[in-house]
């Protein structure tokens, strides 16, 4: 299959934009939480109980009712304060460094690994089904995971130079893989 440069070009927009959501949510909570910063413990303790919607739930719902299996967990971590103060700075933080990967396409795949892994996280604290399944975590995980399969960051980013310069293992599962791997090469002319 041979890639067009439009093709190429969209991928490393959208590796872009998905870098700069992750970028801007976590300098909004470093920059924007205030003289006691960040803190997960509110969410994790009130935000995690989750909601159903149809066919699951029809009507009214009681308020307070726990719909999240996962609800326990999420509470426990909250009143756990040195779990809470490595989450407090894994959340933010993390959400800077994947941004920061995904927009410089800089070792890119453990970049939309780390995207792929705390969206699955936060899909599984929200529990958010009252409009279905599909919600902006889930659709995170699955972008950014694509992205790390495609290895994104050889299409307009910085893995397409450092790749050549760091030995394959590295290559391939922390920056984005070969540039040279055969879907991205031209096709092959027939000779006679």
């Amino acid at each position: 299959m041979h890639l067009s440069g439009r093709y190429l070009g969209f991928v490393g927009l959208g590796r872009i934009v998905i870098g700069i959501i992750f970028l801007w949510a976590g300098l909004e909570k470093v920059l924007g939480s205030g003289a006691g910063g960040f803190d997960a413990s509110g969410f994790l303790k009130f935000g995690t109980g989750g909601s159903l919607g149809w066919p699951f739930v029809s009507g009214e719902v009681a308020e307070g009712t726990i719909f999240n299996p996962t609800h326990d967990f999420w509470t426990g971590l909250a009143a756990n304060d040195t779990a809470m103060s490595v989450i407090n700075v894994l959340v933010p933080y993390g959400q800077i460094g994947i941004g920061v990967s995904l927009i410089l396409g800089l070792f890119t795949r453990f970049g939309a690994a780390m995207g792929t892994l705390m969206m699955i996280f936060f899909f599984f604290a929200a529990w958010d089904f009252e409009f279905g399944i599909v919600n902006q975590h889930l659709t995170y995980a699955v972008v950014t995971f694509g992205l790390a399969v495609i290895g994104a960051g050889n299409f307009y980013g910085l893995d397409a130079i450092v790749g050549q310069r760091v030995g394959p293992t590295f290559r391939r599962w922390i920056c984005s893989g070969d540039k040279t791997d055969p879907d991205l090469a031209p096709p092959m002319r027939a000779t006679a």
